[in-house]
C-alpha cells in the first residue's frame, strides 16, 4: 500500500485529503503543517509519497521539497499540491526534485491517481499542462538552433538526443519505445543514462532542462 505524508499549513486542507487517500485505499503516515516539520516527518514514518504545499511557515514547500529529495537513499518522491497562482513555485520546486504537480481543484479520483503515478517512478506531467506552466514561467537560456552545443547537453548522444525530445513533449517509455522501434526497457535504460549524465534526479527536472537551454519551445511540443 502506498504510504504517504500530507504537508500543509491548513487544517481543513488537510483533513480533506487525508479523507480522500484513505478513500482511495492509500496509508497516511503523517502531516505537517510546515515545511520544517515535513522534513523531520519525512526523515521519521519514510513515506512513498509526500503530497506537499508549497506556501508555508518556517519552511517553504520548496526548501522542504529540496531537502526531502536530497535524502540518499530514502524513495521518498514529492508531489506538489499547487494553486494557479503558484506558476513561478511550481517550477522552483520541479527544479528542487518534486516529481510533478496536482492543482488543489483536482478531483478525488485524480489526486489518488496522481500519488500512485508518483508511487510508481513516473513524472506526473501532462503536457498541456507543463507547456503552460513553463512558458509562462521560464525564458530559455539561448535559441534552440544552437541548444545541444550547452555544455549541459554535449555529452548526449544522438538517440539520447531522440529520447530527450520525447521525454520533453510528455512520452512515456512504452510511447518513446514505439515511436523510436526500441523495448520499452531500452527507452527506460536510455531516459535514466540520460538524467545521471544530466544530473537530473526525475524526468520533471529534464523536462525544464529541455526547456531552459531552450532545446524546446513550447510550440514544438503537442498538447
Amino acid at each position: 500500500m502506498t504510504r504517504v505524508l500530507i504537508v500543509d499549513d491548513q487544517p481543513l486542507i488537510r483533513q480533506a485529503v487525508r479523507d480522500i487517500l484513505a478513500d482511495g485505499g492509500l496509508q497516511v503516515v503523517g502531516e505537517a503543517a510546515n515545511g520544517r516539520s515535513a522534513v523531520v516527518a519525512a526523515r521519521e514514518t519514510l513515506p512513498d509519497v509526500v503530497l506537499m504545499d508549497i506556501r508555508m511557515p518556517e519552511l517553504d514547500g520548496i526548501a522542504a521539497t529540496a531537502e526531502i529529495c536530497a535524502e540518499q537513499g530514502s524513495g521518498t518522491r514529492v508531489l506538489i499540491l499547487t494553486t494557479f497562482e503558484e506558476d513561478e513555485y511550481v517550477v522552483a520546486a520541479l527544479r528542487a526534485g518534486a516529481s510533478g504537480f496536482i492543482g488543489k481543484g483536482a478531483e478525488p479520483e485524480e489526486i489518488v491517481e496522481a500519488v500512485r503515478t508518483i508511487h510508481r517512478g513516473e513524472a506526473l506531467l501532462s503536457p498541456a499542462a507543463t507547456r503552460a506552466l513553463i512558458a509562462r514561467t521560464v525564458m530559455p537560456r539561448r535559441p534552440a538552433a544552437d541548444a545541444w552545443d550547452s555544455p549541459a547537453l554535449r555529452q548526449i548522444t544522438v538517440r539520447e538526443r531522440e529520447v530527450l525530445l520525447r521525454v520533453a513533449g510528455g512520452a512515456t517509455n512504452q510511447q518513446i519505445a514505439e515511436q523510436l522501434v526500441i523495448s520499452p526497457h531500452t527507452a527506460k535504460t536510455h531516459v535514466n543514462r540520460i538524467m545521471s549524465k544530466l544530473g537530473a534526479s526525475d524526468r520533471a527536472q529534464l523536462v525544464i532542462l529541455a526547456y531552459e537551454t531552450g532545446l524546446v519551445v513550447p510550440d514544438t511540443l503537442a498538447g
